[in-house]
């Protein structure tokens, strides 16, 4: 089959790789889309040590079963799905607690960080196992099911977040993960949110799907302004998107007394936090990793248009295309969030 191989930091290569075998309780699927991520892009030139060469990558992605194990049962062959990028193993203490994103034998599709190597969708097939896989209702393309893994981490940290009906929230980060997160946290019931980014065109698409308030952070000072539209006193929850020691300060200093901050983003290994604030003002920082289960409700959410991506994509292309896009995306294209790979092309 045809695959987009990362064959050393940097290059990347369409190449004819071994079709994938499946097992009893997995399924083959061709590939119809597949997202590039951001953590794809810093894969790419090594710097988050979760791509290690040589390595098909590609998470965020969607297909038809073309073959299914002998023990399979849920599906068959012509089914459209998508599927989680967790590989979960469905046996371990977390997995039997329903908390699958701890999965003690926790693997990601696409990813190679030393511990295993599991190849993606970057190509025209990829083996999935059942218990990951979800059935695509008719008329969800597969371009936009292809973004349910990022919905699913934006749902799932809106769920992480103990949101009250008409809440305040501030988002900081409004990339694409910050826009679902916008649109998810006012599903959520948070009646006002606030928008954080440095960019005016991803200020404009958060205002656009759903954000009340728009700050530029390198023009205002966001805490300050946080409490003007909020009576003095600050938000009530807080979701950082970026995953940087500013950012994730700028998120603490804008929440009020005994207010929350979940922090999505994951950029920076280690950040400083400001501790005697976190301490003396009794605030509440969740973690929020991946998805846990969310995929049916985000397959509901896209279907029905309450969460919506049409404008988040900003192009399709074939698999020959793609090292030039990993190129373009990586060197900061103006204006680009979320370029999906069609194999089929």
């Amino acid at each position: 089959m045809k695959a987009l191989l990362l064959s050393q930091y940097k290059e990347l290569n369409v190449t004819d790789f071994d079709k994938p075998t499946i097992g009893p309780k997995d399924l083959l699927v061709q590939v119809k889309a597949c997202g590039i991520c951001g953590s794809d892009i810093h894969g790419y030139d090594g710097s988050s040590g979760r791509r290690i060469p040589p390595l098909i990558m590609g998470h965020e992605a969607s297909g038809i079963v073309t073959e299914t194990g002998a023990e399979v049962t849920a599906f068959q062959v012509g089914d459209a799905v998508t599927f989680d990028s967790t590989v979960s193993c469905g046996d371990c203490l977390n997995c039997r607690k329903g908390r699958i994103n701890l999965c003690d034998n926790r693997m990601v599709l696409g990813v190679s960080c030393g511990e295993y190597r599991r190849h993606g969708a970057f190509a025209e097939y990829v083996s999935v196992p059942e218990n990951i896989c979800y059935k695509l209702p008719a008329g969800l393309s597969f371009s936009h099911a292809a973004m349910i893994e990022a919905v699913s981490i934006a749902v799932h940290a809106a769920n992480r977040t103990p949101v009250t009906l008409g809440d305040t929230s501030v988002v900081v980060g409004s990339g694409m993960i910050g826009l679902l997160v916008i649109q998810a946290i006012r599903l959520a019931g948070c009646s006002q949110v606030i928008a954080v980014d440095l960019d005016a065109t991803r200020l404009e698409k958060a205002k656009a799907l759903g954000a009340t308030v728009t700050l530029k952070g390198d023009e205002v000072d966001v805490p300050a302004e946080v409490r003007k539209h909020t009576g003095g006193k600050g938000a009530d929850v807080a979701l950082e998107v970026v995953g940087a020691t500013d950012t994730i300060k700028t998120a603490i200093e804008s929440v009020r007394k005994g207010g929350a901050i979940t922090l999505v983003g994951n950029l920076a290994p280690n950040v400083e936090v400001p501790l005697q604030a976190i301490v003396t003002r009794e605030l509440s920082l969740y973690g929020s990793c991946a998805s846990n289960g969310e995929y049916p409700a985000c397959i509901d959410l896209l279907a029905s248009g309450a969460i919506r991506v049409e404008d988040m994509i900003t192009a399709t292309a074939s698999l020959d295309e793609g090292p030039a896009w990993f190129a373009r995306l990586y060197q900061g294209e103006p204006g680009a969030m979320k370029v999906i790979l069609d194999p089929t092309l």
